[in-house]
């Protein structure tokens, strides 16, 4: 069985920089995609991010490119979102995901996912 812990989330101000961590347990975890998603209050819950299981293809939603960046290191289960130049509209509990589905933007491709941390950005 995967579990998946995510750490790293907080308060910060606008501009400002957070870096999500997840943690993944179990052997397999280099085989499969990893991504990023979001869920702000009343709002359902969207893409974000996500990287292949070798690190060499990564993925982003339009709202977060060249603000965000996914890596993972296969070597200590780990897959990070480094976020700068956050926005108030960042604000959401933020989850990390992995599964072997291809669609990787979306949902149902994964099938694990941790509890979530909450990431505020005050304006």
């Amino acid at each position: 069985q995967v579990q998946l812990v995510e750490s790293g989330g907080g308060l910060v101000q606008a501009g400002g920089s957070l870096r999500l961590s997840c943690a993944a347990s179990g052997r397999t975890f280099r085989s499969y995609a990893m991504g990023w998603f979001r869920q702000a209050p009343e709002k359902e819950r969207e893409f974000v991010a996500a990287i292949n299981w070798s690190g060499g293809n990564t993925y982003y939603a339009d709202s977060v490119k060249a603000r965000f960046t996914i890596s993972r290191d296969n070597n200590k289960n780990m897959v990070y979102l480094q976020m700068n130049s956050l926005k108030p509209e960042d604000t959401a509990v933020y989850y990390c995901a992995g599964g072997w589905g291809t669609a990787i933007r979306n949902p149902t491709a994964y099938d694990y996912w941790g509890q979530g941390t909450q990431v505020t950005v005050s304006s």
